[in-house]
């Protein structure tokens, strides 16, 4: 019988002003092969914390979401790559289920999705919508381009995918602020793809959109099984769509054209 060789693997982080999570998430990155991140001049510790994990800490400019992680892939040396977020965490079951199917499957599949766990207000959201939120995150090197639009950039795969079970944690958010923070912030990301990808505002999207988001998080997705934290989950979701609609009415009306970019 022939020997099973472990696979070679590089994970790839992305970051900007991470000093709270940056040393969780790549303690729980240890046993890969290697270590790339990276930064776009972060201003706090987060350059500092990453060097005590590795020495492939490259600075560059921020470049949206989209292409500075397609740079990351590119600076990656080994045969297969995990993409992580600075705010996620690999836990020991989804490192064994990861190097178990690079043995098992890597020869017929090209990259595996994993599924998200959010960690946020006292409690793992099983339900609500986050959960299982798929997403390519382990992926052949030479398999794989990138697509998508920012903030939504994703992973275009040449070959199998398939479906890991253990998920990777995720810590979305520091507090209710740092949520509503976000939303603001996205948004606007959002809004200036639409603009620039051509997407003309319509009262349609503006009202629609948004009540269905929440039906969506609250009831089909059984949010409301989490009582108020729930309903607050699913309604900040339709403020997250019916702002990026209202910003994308703003830029029409400014004629700004959509193409600023800002850090992560």
């Amino acid at each position: 019988m022939a020997l099973m060789v472990p696979a070679q693997v590089s994970a790839i982080v992305v970051c900007f002003n991470e000093e709270g999570n940056i040393g969780d998430c790549l303690e729980s990155l240890k046993w890969v092969n290697e270590i790339v991140v990276v930064d776009s001049y972060s201003t706090d510790r987060t350059v500092e914390i990453c060097r005590r994990y590795t020495d492939r800490v490259i600075q560059r400019p921020w470049a949206g979401y989209r292409d500075q992680k397609a740079f990351a892939h590119s600076q990656a040396t080994k045969e297969w790559v995990f993409l992580v977020d600075a705010d996620e965490r690999v836990t020991p079951e989804l490192r064994e289920e990861v190097q178990q199917a690079l043995v098992r499957f890597g020869s017929r599949c090209a990259a595996f999705a994993v599924p998200r766990l959010v960690y946020y207000l006292g409690r793992w959201w099983w339900r609500g919508g986050w959960y299982p939120d798929y997403d390519v995150r382990v992926f052949r090197r030479d398999r794989a381009t990138w697509g998508g639009t920012d903030p939504h950039e994703r992973i275009l795969v040449e070959g199998k995918v398939k479906r890991l079970r253990n998920p990777l944690h995720h810590y979305s958010y520091r507090d209710i602020s740092d949520h509503i923070n976000r939303i603001n912030h996205f948004s606007s990301v959002a809004a200036r793809e639409l603009r620039a990808a051509g997407r003309r505002w319509r009262w349609v999207d503006n009202l629609g959109r948004p009540a269905a988001r929440l039906l969506r998080s609250y009831v089909w997705r059984r949010g409301f099984v989490e009582g108020f934290a729930g309903f607050f989950v699913g309604l900040t979701a339709a403020i997250y769509v019916f702002l990026r609609y209202v910003k994308l009415r703003e830029l029409e009306l400014k004629g700004e054209s959509g193409e600023r970019r800002e850090p992560g």
